[in-house]
């Protein structure tokens, strides 16, 4: 049953048709996602489904009774309580449900009630205990504390006043209220925009298990790939479904784009030819015919449009200052804020060229890190000593909001670029979405988002050879962060950076430097997987000296390595020999992790069978052409892959865990 339905939704600004012709469907366990290029229209069609903006034309159905529920990327309304009474009101509805139970049970106490009037009343009594059960009303203080923990927030802090918290933290809090609402159906818009990896994570799980329908817009694309099962995409106001993964929507509409993008040139090169002819002979009188033809022929071609993000922008830094080998020398950095001790005992040299992630969750000192570096806070102990030679690029949110002039956007740009680069100052400001008039806009009215995106392309244009970069992808679109991740992957000096974006840091680093508040940052001399990898196997260990009553050594100071030496081992703990109990324990620990394995291998090849099974059924003539058999086979497979993707999460935690155990018995 579909929870909610767009058919053949039309809406116009102006001259400028927005969204044509769109259909849409959402019910329980969809799991969609919403794509397509900066104002196509995506926020809109969120808002006609849940009311908030009427099409110009088509039929919005609804089910009778289903709660939807819209997490907005701005505009958000909170109350004036507690951070945890502001998330009780998640509940509101389940406490209506419970007066409308308690007035039908004074209503099935009446002595004349009886047959179908009883009947019907019985049912409905019924029906509200089994949702007010179900919604965990009678569990809410936990799972409040449950969902607050998971998006980020410490327990001291349930009792903080919301008015108080950052924008961002509100932002928490309202998808926070979302998520406990349990509504039939959520649309959300940017959800993770200001969530640290570990909240992530957690929402992630959360959608995984979640039984209603989820549509998402996310410039995320490893949050969407793990999450969704069929991608809209809003394209010159055509919505169109791709089934399958975000990554397989991506490869699928990379062909699509290819052949569109063939085309466009192959139009281009005929209108070109077109207006050169007309140029040349347009006052030759012998020429006339000819001319009068081609401008006829001119006028008859319909353009064929390409996303921005096919005008294949590539951005180059200007050249690196040279430096010195050694870019950056930590010693003993120390830093807390009052008894808070944030960086503890961090001595570290970075050498010229590295690309070095800084992980950990919120408060580990990742930011206080990034400005101790490039000299902004001063208020540490210990040295920072920056090789000869060495120019910083510093960017974080604050020196965007410093940001205040009366100069046009492009104006301001041109400050700082390059001689060589002016010539692409245009295609370098559209690809950080300033297009079009936006180029003219003064500065002093830009937003937030904007301010940051305009900072962030004035520093990159800066000659420097030493990058420090707080969460750079932020505010940034899938094409824009393409456009950034290519420039910082061929960048020959030194980045160090800060970033939510997974996928971002898979790409980029090349080290991680893991901080958590008031413990030695523990370096990984490998990339992002091998950090995963590495860390995985700590936690096992560490697990595995947990249950046998015994705990590792503390977390030893990163080290440097010499560069082009092979990747050693995480720098951290240094655990003793095992005992004989402990190795028993490790032993049959890998006993019942290997069996699991074996059955989630053996129940993935079976579900990969029911797919193609599914697939080949499909491809029938009788069964496509069917719209109720291709609806129902469609919906099997989302089923078969939804339980494969949580069999392959399953499988990849216990195959991480096996590979520690086996580290541990070398």
């Amino acid at each position: 049953m579909a929870f909610v339905q767009l058919s053949n939704v039309n809406v116009s600004f102006g001259a400028r048709d927005l969204i044509k012709s769109a259909t849409l469907t959402l019910m329980e366990g969809s799991r969609a996602a919403l794509a397509g290029p900066n104002g196509a229209g995506k926020s809109t069609l969120m808002k006609i489904a849940v009311g908030q903006f009427k099409a110009d034309s088509g039929d919005i159905a609804i089910t009778k009774g289903a709660r939807i529920s819209y997490l907005p990327q701005t505009g958000i309304a909170l109350g004036s309580g507690s951070v945890f009474e502001e998330a009780e009101t998640a509940f509101a509805h389940i406490a209506g449900m419970i007066d409308r139970q308690e007035e039908v049970g004074r209503q099935l106490q009446d002595p004349g009630l009886e047959g179908r009037a009883m009947a019907r009343l019985l049912e409905e009594f019924d029906a509200i205990g089994r949702a007010v059960e179900s919604s965990g009303y009678f569990r809410r203080a936990e799972r409040i504390s449950e969902v607050l923990r998971g998006l980020g927030f410490e327990e001291k802090n349930f009792g903080k006043r919301t008015p108080e918290l950052s924008g961002g933290w509100q932002m928490r809090l309202a998808l926070a209220k979302i998520l406990l609402g349990d509504p039939d159906v959520m649309l959300l818009d940017e959800p993770t925009n200001y969530l640290d990896l570990e909240a992530r994570n957690w929402l992630e799980g959360f959608l995984r298990t979640y039984r209603g329908g989820v549509l998402l817009v996310s410039h995320d694309r490893y949050f969407l790939d793990v999450t969704v099962n069929e991608v809209y995409e809003l394209f010159n106001g055509k919505l169109t479904r791709y089934p399958g993964t975000f990554s397989a929507y991506e490869e699928r509409r990379a062909r699509e784009l290819a052949a569109i993008f063939e085309l466009w040139e192959r139009q281009q090169e005929e209108i070109q030819k077109l207006e050169d002819f007309i140029r040349r002979f347009r006052y030759k009188a012998t020429k006339a015919a000819q001319v009068q033809s081609r401008i006829k022929m001119l006028e008859k071609i319909v353009p064929i449009e390409i996303p921005e993000g096919m005008k294949h922008i590539h951005f180059k830094f200007p050249a690196a200052p040279h430096s010195g080998k050694v870019t950056v020398r930590l010693e003993g950095i120390h830093k807390a804020y009052g008894s808070l001790r944030v960086i503890e005992d961090l001595s570290l040299e970075i050498e010229r060229g590295r690309k070095i992630a800084f992980v950990g969750p919120n408060g580990a000192g990742k930011s206080t890190l990034m400005r101790i570096v490039a000299g902004v806070d001063k208020n540490f102990s210990g040295t920072v000593s920056l090789g000869s030679g060495v120019e910083i690029g510093y960017f974080a949110q604050e020196s965007a909001e410093a940001m205040a002039s009366e100069r046009t956007v492009e104006e301001e740009a041109e400050t700082v670029c390059p001689f060589d680069l002016s010539p692409k100052l245009r295609n370098l400001l559209g690809a950080f979405l300033f297009r079009g008039d936006d180029v003219e806009k003064p500065v002093s009215v830009l937003s937030g988002g904007e301010r940051s995106r305009l900072a962030l392309l004035k520093m990159l244009l800066h000659p420097a050879n030493l990058l420090v970069l707080d969460e750079p992808t932020n505010h940034l679109d899938l094409t824009s962060k393409d456009v950034l991740l290519e420039a910082l992957r061929s960048f020959e000096g030194t980045v160090l950076f800060v970033s939510h974006d997974r996928g971002f840091i898979a790409e980029l680093a090349d080290m991680v430097l893991e901080l958590e508040a008031g413990t030695t940052p523990r370096l990984y001399y490998g990339d992002y997987a091998y950090y995963l990898e590495k860390k995985a196997a700590l936690d096992a260990a560490a697990a595995a000296f947990a249950d046998a009553g015994t705990a590792p050594s503390a977390a030893a100071p990163a080290s440097p390595r010499p560069q082009g030496q092979a990747p050693a081992p995480a720098a951290g703990a240094t655990l003793p020999p095992p005992s004989w109990e402990e190795e028993k324990l490790r032993k049959a620990q890998y006993r019942k992790l290997k069996k699991r394995e074996d059955d989630i291998l053996a129940r993935l090849e079976a579900l990969s069978n029911g797919k193609k099974a599914l697939e080949e059924a499909m491809a029938l003539p009788a069964n496509y052409s069917d719209g109720a058999k291709a609806k129902k086979i469609m919906a099997s497979i989302a089923a078969l892959e939804s339980e494969a993707a949580a069999l392959n999460d399953e499988w990849v935690e216990v195959a991480d865990t096996l590979s520690g155990l086996d580290q541990g018995s070398a």
